[in-house]
């Protein structure tokens, strides 16, 4: 009998829900800022196969990477002749297999149903230290995957629904912060167990076979979604070209060609630069997750995302690449902005074929901030990423000061801050002028102070687009690039965007990130919106005057 499309809508409708709900019960469990406040982290829910059935609206490098990060597993558990048993959960952070870098840990609930396996429920969340050379575990100068932190190939986390605590054990050990290492990882377990729990629920209440048919009908609808948005796509081929700014002061290329099709799109990065002894290389799962991100923000809000969406995009990016890189290639930054540079090249090259909806570049880093040291006889470490400007758009201006494309967190509130660690947060502000001129002016970044207020701390800063600015587009003008600073007895001193650093008592570190690019002519501004710049202190008088000439 075939099942009605009310029916088939309820369950897909469901299994979003209970992605989102997987989410909350993470957050809500969770023992780390990183993962309770700033929820970094994200859930999904996938058939037998492996096949995406549904996520929740989490983190885009999480999302992207996931379901070629749960195809590796098992492809490595039938490789090593491993069965996927009942009442277990798997754990695995090893980048060449989970699809993004060491911090984020992936954890995998194989979900049966009368003894058969029918889906699995998984999540991603970042853990703020997980060994390695430096507090945070993200380094701008490993030089191989081991300088990272602690490595776990697929693992049983649980067993017989029973921790395995030599796991467990050695998980926590190899952290700066054991505590919260293992409350964090109790809260993946707890958000599975939710994902599972809303699984059998729609099994029980349809039946093995609607769940089935749900499925594979949603499957074909995104795909004829996704290819009748791509119809009404320019075709043709769509060249763009973007740099990482390497830690020893040399350029990366990296090259794309978008190519659209009456029946899909390709992707090649044909041309970009071989990998790098920094950990700048992007496994390929991040790669992956960057040409879902642009491509699924360009197809339109109506468009679901599963297995189906993704069916008709190619990609084709060299091994041994930076996009691509071969273990033990260092891998921490190009999750966190390699991907971003992905992002912005993508963006460039489809602003040739879709103008009217791209926007131009936003501050293209997340900014990632590592600290640690000894506090209260414990050693500790935290972590966080700064928000920046977004590229001005057709019709508005970029948004000031959040989290860009392949990322979505919040920020750490600094009540959270200062209650737990030795340091004093003594600016947080919009970083006035830095959004770039336009018709419509790109978002303004942030400028972010830490004071220590006692002790040594070990700081270790990774970002980008401190050369190369974020661009504008049609006439639009860059942003300002990103700035770290240090100040120690009342001298300030510029510092590279890369880098690891000691502070004492009353010195400060401060980034100020980078803002979007502008959209379009300056000179077409808009008076009114010139003034509610300078009001709002996101264009300073001066700059107001050179943009308007007059504001009369």
């Amino acid at each position: 009998m075939e099942m009605d499309q009310f029916s088939s809508q309820i369950i897909r409708n469901s299994l979003f829900y209970g992605s989102e709900e997987m989410g909350i019960a993470l957050r809500n469990s969770a023992y780390s800022p990183n993962i309770k406040e700033r929820m970094d982290h994200s859930a999904a829910i996938f058939d037998s196969d492996g096949n995406l059935l549904a996520q929740a609206e989490h983190i885009p490098v999480h999302l992207g990477s996931l379901p070629w990060g749960l195809r590796n597993t098992l492809n490595y558990l039938k490789k090593e002749s491993l069965e996927i048993e009942e009442d277990s959960m798997i754990v695995v952070n090893n980048p060449y297999i989970a699809g993004t870098h060491l911090n984020d840990v992936t954890v995998i609930r194989p979900i049966f149903f009368k003894g058969k396996l029918i889906a699995f429920s998984a999540n991603k969340a970042h853990h703020s230290d997980i060994g390695g050379k430096v507090p945070g575990s993200i380094s701008s100068d490993a030089k191989s995957l081991y300088e990272e932190g602690l490595i776990i190939d697929p693992v049983l986390l649980i067993r017989g629904n029973e921790f395995n605590r030599d796991v467990f054990s050695m998980f926590s050990i190899n952290s700066r912060n054991p505590y919260e290492r293992k409350g964090d990882l109790k809260a993946q377990i707890a958000a599975n167990l939710t994902g599972e729990k809303r699984v059998k629920e729609i099994i029980e209440k349809y039946g093995i076979d609607a769940f089935t048919e749900a499925n594979n009908n949603a499957f074909q609808y995104a795909e004829r979604m996704t290819l009748s948005k791509i119809k009404n796509m320019n075709k043709g081929s769509y060249h763009a070209e973007d740099y990482l700014e390497s830690p020893d002061g040399k350029d990366i290329k990296l090259k794309a060609t978008v190519t659209i099709r009456e029946d899909g799109i390709n992707v090649n990065y044909a041309g970009t630069d071989k990998q790098v002894i920094f950990p700048l290389n992007a496994v390929l799962g991040v790669t992956i997750s960057g040409v879902q991100f642009v491509l699924r923000s360009l197809l339109g809000e109506d468009v679901p995302v599963n297995f189906g969406t993704f069916k008709s995009i190619n990609i084709e990016a060299e091994a041994g690449t930076i996009l691509n890189p071969v273990f033990p290639a260092p891998v921490a930054g190009g999750n966190v902005e390699t991907s971003q540079r992905n992002a912005d090249l993508l963006y460039l090259a489809m602003s040739k074929a879709m103008p009217d909806l791209v926007p131009a570049a936003a501050g293209g880093s997340m900014n990632n901030i590592m600290m640690g040291g000894i506090y209260k006889n414990k050693t500790w470490a935290f972590y966080e990423t700064i928000g920046v400007g977004l590229g001005g758009r057709k019709g508005m201006d970029g948004v000031d000061g959040v989290h860009s494309n392949m990322t979505n967190t919040m920020n750490t509130p600094i009540e959270e801050i200062e209650k737990n660690l030795p340091l004093l947060i003594t600016r947080y502000e919009f970083r006035t002028n830095s959004g770039g001129e336009g018709k419509y002016r790109g978002g303004c970044g942030i400028i972010r102070s830490y004071k220590v207020r006692e002790g040594s701390v070990t700081v270790t800063v990774l970002s980008e687009r401190g050369i190369h600015r974020p661009w504008g587009l049609f006439g639009g003008l860059q942003g300002k690039p990103t700035e770290v600073r240090t100040i120690k007895g009342g001298k300030t001193s510029k510092r590279g965007t890369k880098g690891t650093f000691e502070l004492n008592e009353n010195d400060i570190f401060e980034i100020r990130t980078a803002g979007g690019g502008g959209y379009g002519n300056p000179s077409k501004r808009l008076p009114f919106l010139i003034k509610k710049d300078i009001v709002n202190e996101f264009v300073s008088r001066k700059r107001g005057d050179k943009d308007k000439g007059s504001l009369h």
